[in-house]
């Protein structure tokens, strides 16, 4: 059986939009291209700064609006905190997430780190489709000060 060609990131957005009838832009791919080089789950905000910086083509609401297209696409995942806060996410793949109460920083943890019972165990009755787990605490950056004052 042939191997599938390896597609290029611009390819991947391409077809993705494309697949779903969606209009393929300069901004999406520019946020798409974004999210992919950072692991810190950033807001609307900091990809907005970031992708300007660069070429100032965005405002806030068209990179919202490429967020949510990349979303429905399934090449991007929102990661909705407490209050509301919503962080963005380019690994798609089943994964939780580590929480710092200080410095508010979000990194990833591997599915099968937490040995958590699968969904179809839930509950009779219920129909689970995905779920996540964030857990909170201190982040090792966070800590050094603890540890340095003990």
């Amino acid at each position: 059986m042939a191997e599938a060609p390896h597609l290029s990131t611009s390819e991947v957005v391409v077809q993705a939009l494309k697949d779903k009838g969606l209009r393929v832009t300069p901004q999406r791919c520019a946020v798409y291209a974004n999210l992919l080089t950072r692991s810190d789950h950033p807001t609307v905000e900091q990809i907005l700064e970031e992708v300007n910086s660069a070429l100032p083509i965005s405002s806030k609401a068209t990179v919202y609006a490429s967020l949510q297209a990349l979303r429905e696409v399934g090449l991007v995942r929102e990661v909705i905190l407490e209050g509301g806060v919503s962080r963005f996410d380019a690994n798609i793949d089943p994964h939780h997430h580590f929480r710092c109460d200080q410095c508010g920083s979000i990194e990833d943890i591997e599915w099968e780190t937490l040995g958590l019972k699968g969904l179809d165990r839930v509950r009779p009755g219920l129909l689970p489709t995905r779920y996540e787990v964030t857990v909170q605490g201190l982040c090792e950056q966070c800590r050094s000060p603890i540890r340095s004052s003990i």
